[in-house]
């Protein structure tokens, strides 16, 4: 079930969202996502290669938890070419689809011929945007009013996506953060020179800036590292809390690392929020992730947080003698 929510999860769900229209495309992004939910796949090949189930000799929680969050891509994007090489998951994937409980629930699932494909307009939709075809009409073109609809029961009718409908009737969350004054700290202006100038130069730029009395500084430690395996897998739960997270970007900044190697690692990082309370808590939206981690406020006065912080953000240091495996940025 770990496997399936921290692994399968985020990188289906970063190949899925963006060809549905759900999330801002990013052909990078997509492509990255691609290529990790193939490495989960050879590694479930692998694992399958003598069993018939993944745990046992018979369907367990375990499978029902992994092909939930594999069907649409075998219903959306893996096309027969994609899923070649992954013979025995295809082979398990059927053997779960055929059973009468999975049908019950899925019905008759329709592998994949032919992969979606990205469409800018689902997202302009999704997000309530006019396509730009749409505003170009002249003003005295106006859409027909609703008593023009054909009232004949026989007439064709156009179909409507119920992903459109759910998406226009979920009404706009607001940002827990707008709750805490602003400040001097412009977050978006250090994520721009952290991302183009040098350390030297972003990691100046961050204690110039930085505003205490309106920002804080966390330090995150994951719990359980004696359950972490291989770095990738490892590299995954970071990515896929990052995912859930999406909502905090616009006012938070991380620099999350992993150290050791496979099955020998730890996963610890630096946080910095509008406000002055642990951000998580602020939505039940960001709750998924935070509670795997111990959390610390540091205090940006204190040498041995600047210390800690710029080692984090340079990816570089001693870093209390772990060994650097590799890092992601939260921005």
């Amino acid at each position: 079930m770990s496997f399936a929510d921290n692994e399968v999860l985020p990188a289906a769900s970063a190949w899925l969202y963006p060809l549905l229209g759900i999330i801002q495309y990013n052909k990078q992004a997509v492509e990255n996502s691609r290529e990790e939910v193939k490495k989960l796949l050879s590694a479930l090949d692998q694992h399958l290669l003598s069993r018939t189930y993944l745990v046992g000799e018979r369907i367990t929680l375990a499978d029902i938890s992994v092909a939930s969050n594999l069907i649409q891509l075998y219903q959306l994007v893996l096309e027969p070419a994609l899923r070649e090489p992954f013979n025995n998951v295809n082979r398990w994937l059927t053997t779960l689809l055929n059973q009468p409980q999975f049908k019950a629930v899925y019905g008759e699932v329709q592998l994949c011929e032919k992969a979606v494909q990205y469409d800018a307009k689902k997202f302009s939709e999704a997000q309530g945007k006019k396509p730009a075809s749409a505003e170009k009409k002249p003003k005295a073109e106006k859409a027909k009013p609703k008593e023009a609809v054909v009232e004949n029961g026989d007439a064709d009718v156009e179909d409507i996506d119920p992903l459109d409908e759910i998406l226009a009737a979920e009404p706009k969350a607001k940002d827990p953060f707008e709750q805490f004054p602003k400040g001097s700290f412009i977050m978006d202006e250090f994520k721009r020179v952290y991302s183009n100038e040098s350390e030297e130069v972003s990691i100046k730029y961050f204690w110039d800036k930085f505003d205490p009395e309106h920002y804080s500084i966390w330090y995150g430690e994951y719990k359980y590292a004696s359950e972490l395996t291989l770095a990738f897998m490892s590299c995954n739960l970071i990515s896929g809390m990052y995912q859930r997270l999406d909502k905090m970007r616009k006012n938070a900044f991380a620099s999350v690392c992993l150290f050791g190697e496979d099955n020998n690692s730890t996963i610890s990082g630096i946080w910095v929020w509008r406000g002055q309370e642990l951000a998580f808590p602020l939505s039940p939206d960001w709750q998924i992730d935070y509670e795997s981690y111990s959390w610390k406020k540091l205090d940006a006065a204190d040498a041995g947080t600047k210390k800690q912080v710029n080692e984090y953000l340079a990816w570089s240091g001693d870093f209390d003698g772990k060994k650097f495996n590799q890092g992601k940025i939260f921005k």
